[in-house]
């Protein structure tokens, strides 16, 4: 039997994030080459020729699974009976801009934005927030829209936990399907921590981890977690625009394992609402290892911290609560 379609909202959509990941969302990428949609695609008035642009490029397509697209520069109407929001629209800082401007700005669009997914999305609505700074941004629309539950309300930190696969991919030379188990903790900036301490690669003995076969704490401590942090940067250097790609990707990644699970035995990094867990204070939208079964995600427990990884935890930890320090001082 058909399954119904699922209203997918894509904010910022015309963008170049928006405009790699809406085929992917009509192909079946993020929800399953079974699951119809209708795409709901929000931008600013000045890109409304160019929305218009992508809703006839969808059309040309002829995506089996698209079942309607709405292209609105209204948010009222994007946001009407969404299922899951992936929020990609923000106000990106520009050069000699103060962090506290540019949180002003995306302060203000994430409050406009959380009351109209208060008001207007389907009920339990999944949604994901991409645009930076990403973690906070999630704080906000999490405080203006409190019918939506926490626990649905995330940010991606896939797109890291996806570098840090490729990583040690290429570092091994092992297929990226074959490593599992590496952790994002913390913000997605340059502070986050990516872990490999509960690693493993799948080899003809088994799951091996990835400390042992590496056998170079020096690279694993140091460049490794450097390469990750910064890669962002390195692809704007290389192709003078940021990742939208392997955004756009890693968004279909958070999501498909979040509405369909994950396999047994992998976790994931998601950007949650801490609730405490590894000491991480709670009320951040902090990044941690989950599993994901039934619609709903769970941090994992009982992974044991070394020092070195508890300072990682404890600094970007620092740092999203001076964000939202900040963030909540736009507010007042």
């Amino acid at each position: 039997m058909a399954k119904d379609p699922v209203r997918v909202l894509v904010t910022g959509a015309a963008g170049q994030i928006g405009y790699a990941l809406v085929p992917m969302i009509a192909r079946g990428v993020m929800l399953g080459p079974d699951q119809p949609v209708i795409l709901h695609m929000l931008d600013i008035p000045p890109a409304a020729e160019s929305l218009n642009g992508v809703k006839m490029e969808l059309v040309d397509a002829a995506f089996p699974l698209l079942k309607g697209v709405v292209a609105t520069t209204d948010v009222v109407e994007a946001c009407k009976g969404v299922n899951v929001a992936v929020m990609v629209g923000g106000f990106p800082r520009k050069e000699g801009m103060e962090r506290k401007d540019v949180m002003s700005k995306n302060v203000s669009i994430y409050k406009a934005q959380a009351s109209a997914l208060e008001k207007h999305a389907a009920a339990n609505c999944k949604v994901l927030v991409v645009a930076n700074p990403a973690n906070t941004n999630a704080l906000i629309l999490k405080e203006f829209a409190p019918s939506i539950p926490e626990k649905n309300i995330t940010c991606l930190t896939r797109l890291d936990h996806n570098r840090a696969l490729g990583q040690i991919s290429e570092r091994l030379n092992v297929q990226v399907s074959d490593v599992k188990n590496v952790i994002i903790w913390g913000n997605h900036s340059s502070t986050q921590y990516p872990d490999v301490n509960h690693a493993t690669v799948k080899t003809s003995s088994g799951d091996t981890p990835v400390r042992g076969l590496v056998a170079d704490d020096g690279w694993l401590n140091g460049e490794f977690i450097t390469t990750v942090q910064q890669r962002g940067a390195a692809i704007i250097k290389a192709r003078k625009l940021s990742s939208a790609l392997s955004a756009a990707s890693a968004a279909c990644d958070h999501i498909r394992d979040w509405v369909l699970g994950t396999p047994e035995g992998t976790y994931v990094s998601m950007g949650v609402y801490s609730d405490g867990s590894y000491n991480v204070p709670a009320g951040l939208i902090y990044s941690f290892p989950v599993t994901c079964r039934d619609g709903e995600w769970t941090i994992v427990q009982g992974l044991h911290i070394d020092e070195f990884s508890r300072k990682k935890l404890d600094a970007t930890a620092e740092e999203l609560s001076e964000e939202k320090a900040l963030a909540y001082s736009c507010l007042a």
